[in-house]
């Protein structure tokens, strides 16, 4: 089961992780969301448990935990396809690039 962890104080680990869920069971991976830019937790991560049972029960008594002075939110992690974003389903267009006219020498710019 894939579990999601929110609100994690930015000091926690991939490590912190797997030792706070291996309390309840076999921990396959944990993994700390980092920003891509500046190398620093987002404050969210992921847990994989291998055993759905042992999964649900540090869901449900890790969510509300404090960690490291911050009270985090576990629950079972959704698809990122089932996540809402606010725009109902598919998102359209828009943004992109402007064509401008820099002065290039080929026309189709």
């Amino acid at each position: 089961m894939n579990i999601y962890i929110s609100n994690l104080s930015f000091n926690v680990t991939d490590e912190d992780l797997q030792d706070y869920f291996a309390e309840y069971g076999e921990v396959s991976s944990a993994k700390v969301i980092m920003d891509k830019f500046t190398g620093k937790s987002r404050g969210f991560a992921f847990v994989e448990m291998p055993d759905d049972e042992a999964a649900k029960k540090a869901i449900e008594e890790l969510d509300g935990a404090s960690v490291d002075g911050r009270t985090i939110g576990v629950s079972v992690a959704k698809p990122r396809e089932d996540r809402g974003n606010g725009g109902g389903g598919n998102r359209g267009g828009g943004g992109g690039f402007q064509r401008r006219n820099n002065n290039y020498s080929n026309s189709r710019y």
